[in-house]
Parts: C-alpha cells; sequence; structure tokens
C-alpha cells in the first residue's frame, strides 16, 4: 500500500482545505479537487457541499477527511464493541435527538468517549457534559452507522441485562468501598443468567462458532468467531466478570472453586431459534479465568460434499474412493479448516444399517444417528491407538480415527485398510502432496501405503461473498494477470473481467461476507503416484505427478471461486498463500 501523501498546509501551519486532504487520503483525483476549489470560489457553496451534491467520493471518506483536517478522531462504528456501561450512562432519547452514540467510558477520569456525525457541535457536547456529569471525547463518525447503532444496540436486550446488572452492583459495591471491603460485586443469581442466555443467543443469530469471554486489565471483552473470523461485539465492566464465569462453570460441570488450572465441561442450551451444545473450556490468564464455548448445532444436518464446495474432477475422485470397500482416505489441512465437516459429510453418505461405522474423536463434535461414535481418554488408556486395536474386534466395516498423530496410530490403520475395513482420517499438513511424506517420516512401510492410499483431500474454508450487498468491481491490472497465471488453461475469460466483493450491510456486520465454503485439492492414488511413495519421492514431486494428472490445486479452487463470485481473492489469499 502507498504511503499517503502529506497534507499541503496553510500559512499559519494548519492543514490545507478538505479537498487536499481527500487528495492527501487518496480518494480524490488532484484534477478534481482543483475544480472543487475553483466552484467554491465562483458559486460561494462550501467544499463539502460541492463534494456531496456532486457525488466525487464516499461518504466514509468524506467522514474521515473531515475529521483529520479537523484534527478529531475517526472511528468505524462497525468494528468496535459496544459497552453497555457507556449506554447505560446516555439516555437513548439524547443519543437520537443529537445523533450520537456512546462507545467506551472510563470511571476513573471521568470520561465518555461520544461518536457524533458532527464532532465540532459544542453545544451538543455541552449539553451531553451537564447531562451525564461526564467530560466528552468525541470522534468522528458516519451518521448512517449513528443511526444504524442507536436503533439496533439500545434495543439490544443483551445491552440492557448488563446495563440492569451493573445498577444492581453499584450501590453495593459504594456501600462496601465505604467499609472499607473489597468485592466483585453482589449481582443476584438470575439476573447473570439472563446475561449467559442473552451472550449465547447472540451467538446463535450471528452464526457464530465460538464465543469468547476474555477477562482483560479494566474491562471483559466478549468476541464471537462469525464465518471464521473473531469480531469484538461486547465490552463489559469487570464487576460482572467472576459472576458470569462462575454461572458457565456451574451449567457445564466444572469446579468453580478451582481456578488454577484449565478445566472443559459441556452443556446444552435452548436459544430462541434453535438448540445448540456447547464444548467449554476454562484457562487461567494473568487477568482472570478465560471462558471460550464452541457451539455445536443440532439442528440443520451435515451438508453433502457439492455443497461444502468439492466438484468437478475432485468431487469424482473422492466419490469413487469412498465407494472402495477399503483403502484409506485422509482429509489434510491445519485446525479450523473444516475436516471434521468434511468427514462427516462423508459418513452421512455412507450411513447404512447394512455397514458397521465406528469412529475415534478427540472430542465427539456432533452425534450421528447410528453411527458407533468414541471419545478418546488417554487419562484411563484410550488413546487413537488402543481405540484403534479394539475396533478391529467390533467387526466393523468403516473406520474413522480422528487424527494419525503416531507410528503406531499410522501402522494400525494401514493394517486395518489391507484387512479389508475403509480406513477415514486426517493429517495436520498444509497441501495434500505433503501427507504422503508426513506417513513416510512416521516410519509406515512404502509399500503398505502405495497399496493402502486411495485417495488425499486437503482443504481450506474461505467466506462467502454475500449475496444481497454484493457488487462489481474491475480487478487491478497485476492481480488479474496473477489469477491467470495460476489457473492457465482452466479460465479463459471473454471481454471485460469483473469480480465482485460485498458492501457491507447490517445483515452481514459490513464485512460483506455471509457463510463460509470450502476450498479443495484431492490426489487419488493412481498408479504412477504409487511409484513415487515406494521411491520416497518428495512432496514437490507428487505434487507435480498430481497437477500433470489433472489436480486443481487450493489457489486454483479458491480463484475459479473468485472468477464466479462466490469469494473474494483477499480471502483466497488469506488461507491459502504459501
Amino acid at each position: 500500500m502507498p504511503a499517503a501523501k502529506p497534507i499541503p498546509t496553510s500559512i499559519d501551519g494548519s492543514a490545507g482545505t478538505l479537498a487536499d486532504v481527500l487528495v492527501a487520503i487518496g480518494a480524490l483525483d488532484p484534477a478534481r479537487a482543483e475544480q472543487v476549489k475553483l466552484a467554491e470560489i465562483q458559486s460561494g457553496s462550501t467544499q463539502e457541499e460541492i463534494i456531496r451534491k456532486s457525488a466525487m467520493v464516499t461518504e466514509d471518506k468524506l467522514v474521515q477527511a473531515k475529521a483529520q483536517l479537523y484534527n478529531v478522531p475517526y472511528v468505524d462504528l462497525s468494528t468496535i464493541p459496544v459497552a453497555p456501561a457507556a449506554l447505560s450512562i446516555l439516555p437513548a432519547q439524547v443519543a437520537e435527538r443529537f445523533k450520537v452514540f456512546p462507545v467506551g467510558i472510563d470511571r476513573k477520569d471521568k470520561s465518555l468517549i461520544l461518536a457524533m456525525s458532527d464532532p465540532l457541535d459544542l453545544s451538543t457536547i455541552e449539553f451531553i457534559e451537564q447531562k451525564t456529569g461526564y467530560h466528552v471525547k468525541p470522534r468522528a463518525a458516519l451518521l448512517s452507522q449513528i443511526t444504524d447503532f442507536i436503533q439496533n444496540r439500545y434495543a439490544s436486550t443483551l445491552t440492557q441485562e448488563v446495563s440492569a446488572a451493573l445498577k444492581e452492583v453499584e450501590p453495593e459495591k459504594d456501600r462496601l468501598a465505604a467499609l472499607g471491603v473489597t468485592s466483585g460485586g453482589f449481582i443476584r443469581e438470575e439476573k447473570v443468567a439472563q446475561i449467559v442466555s442473552q451472550i449465547l443467543d447472540f451467538a446463535i443469530k450471528s452464526r457464530a462458532s465460538d464465543v469468547h469471554i476474555e477477562p482483560q486489565e479494566k474491562v471483559t471483552r466478549v468476541r464471537y468467531r462469525i464465518d471464521g473470523i473473531l469480531q469484538e461485539k461486547l465490552s463489559i465492566p469487570r464487576e460482572l466478570q467472576d459472576s458470569l464465569i462462575s454461572r458457565i462453570k456451574i451449567l457445564s460441570g466444572m469446579k468453580i472453586d478451582e481456578k488454577r488450572i484449565p478445566q472443559d465441561g459441556r452443556f446444552n442450551f435452548k436459544g430462541s431459534e434453535e438448540e445448540v451444545d456447547l464444548r467449554i473450556s476454562s484457562l487461567p490468564t494473568t487477568w482472570g479465568e478465560k471462558i471460550v464455548m464452541r457451539l455445536l448445532k443440532k439442528s440443520g444436518g451435515v451438508p453433502d460434499l457439492p455443497e461444502l464446495g468439492l466438484r468437478g474432477r475432485g468431487l469424482r475422485s473422492l466419490q469413487d474412493a469412498i465407494l472402495r470397500p477399503h483403502g484409506i482416505i485422509l482429509i489434510c489441512g491445519p485446525t479450523g479448516s473444516g475436516k471434521t465437516t468434511t468427514l462427516y459429510s462423508v459418513l452421512s453418505k455412507l450411513n447404512t444399517p447394512k455397514v458397521n461405522i465406528v469412529t475415534l474423536e478427540d472430542p465427539v463434535e456432533y452425534k450421528i444417528p447410528g453411527v458407533n461414535q468414541v471419545q478418546i481418554n488417554p487419562p484411563v488408556g484410550l488413546t487413537f491407538a488402543s481405540g484403534l486395536r479394539a475396533f478391529l474386534r467390533q467387526d466393523p466395516n468403516i473406520i474413522l480415527v480422528g487424527e494419525i498423530r503416531d507410528r503406531e496410530t499410522a501402522d494400525l490403520a494401514v493394517q486395518a485398510s489391507l484387512t479389508g475395513h475403509l480406513v477415514f482420517s486426517t493429517l495436520h499438513t498444509n497441501d495434500a502432496s505433503g501427507a504422503l511424506p508426513r506417513l513416510l517420516d512416521m516410519a509406515a512401510e512404502p509399500y503398505l501405503l502405495a497399496s493402502s492410499i486411495t485417495c488425499i483431500v486437503a482443504q481450506r474454508v474461505v467466506r462467502q461473498i454475500h449475496g444481497a450487498c454484493k457488487e462489481a468491481y474491475a480487478p487491478d491490472a497485476k492481480v488479474l494477470a496473477g489469477i491467470k497465471t495460476e489457473l492457465g488453461s482452466l479460465w479463459q475469460p471473454q471481454g471485460d473481467v469483473k469480480f465482485y466483493k460485498g458492501k457491507g450491510d447490517t445483515d452481514c456486520g459490513n464485512s460483506g461476507y455471509y457463510g463460509r465454503i470450502g476450498i479443495f485439492e484431492v490426489i487419488p492414488a493412481s498408479e504412477r503416484i504409487g511409484k513415487l511413495i515406494l521411491e520416497r519421492a518428495s512432496a514437490t514431486q507428487i505434487e507435480k505427478m498430481a497437477r500433470e494428472e489433472g489436480m486443481i490445486t487450493l489457489k486454483q479452487d479458491g480463484y475459479l471461486k473468485v472468477t464466479e463470485g462466490i469469494t473474494t481473492v483477499e480471502e483466497v489469499l488469506r488461507v491459502a498463500q504459501e
């Protein structure tokens, strides 16, 4: 990204005009800026009025430029968490009347950070300071965002619950402070229970896969992983932290008095829209216990392979492999790349009363009716290796081993496949070609691997463009050339090329993305690949051979989905760039 041009300054050392600032931040062409200045002299209108009337720049660029010109910080409300403590200080009616939104609060220095459409409105600042008793620190923000936040965030049940709990704890805290007693605050149990319910209900509505409750020095932040990206949505005062974490630990069957070691637990939650199974993990940190809650949906079913994003030659290769009665099928990728979902999709396709399917997982994430699922328990001796050994005496047709981590598990998986079983497992490798050298590193015999491996899949997940706010744009020439080189004969564009991105709206949280889809590379174990295994070939040699045989790489699959308007170039590079 090129460095911003210096802003021209006037004789007295102050920043130049609004048009100058827009040029400096790259939002306006210098020639058009000169036209604006000339129009200002001729018409008597302000530069802002002229720029707005001709729609030369977007509203957010204009607000950013004004903030820079008047030396007022700019905030993008879509990227910052809501602070219920600040909302409890400023009534919704006042925020609505003056078009302002409270962003944050500091009770120690009695200051209120306020997002304003006009941060130079001194009469509004003075009124709010008198109304709240807090010193206002103005921030420039988009009027549309301020209006949206006033309507939605003040109405949020979660914000109301936290604000009510705060009002309840404050008098008790002040009374104890007068007596010289320290306390985290006393809050009625039902009030905390309501806050936990609202946090989880919001997670379900926003399609979050995980909720992080993280104690910081001054506040406790709540982050939601939505479409694979963490977003901070709420900032809770420290006074509520202990009560909140204790409530979650009680629900998940953890010891509430044990705060020195990590703990795990589970519980079910029935929200207003659906029921979810929650897997809870606690971790002692510097400022207190951090809680991570993984949401596992009970409804909706497992998507089939085309819905996951598999198609064409890769889909046919995997479908052919799973129809064989024996062999090993490996799914590769880092943590969070959707390997488990793909395995469950395959198992759901194979799950009939005619076959015995047994799985060994760490942990069991989704329960599949008709499948015998076992969770490993190393402290009592139930590991992947010992469980797999026991499985062979259970007359299985299909075996799923959560992960091949060591030589013993690799050997047993190979033996199981050679004795007539279909074995599925995962490996933490970056691509499909790296799986075979990894197994050879675990001392698996090449001649056994060559005859047992039937298919290797590598995958990542990318965010999909939100269809409701999708817009076309002409890609940069350099980016386009790179994609054409990568895809080669796979893509032959005609005429002007248009790619797509999400503009961002309230439904997608202004991210421009909604939902996720997989990108895949699939290597079927051909005769030539088998020879390379016997020769202990490197990952590079295996990939070269697979590409000669028609394999589409992760990056190529991602770029094909870019050309079809499913995802963006940035997403593909985020997950598949080597």
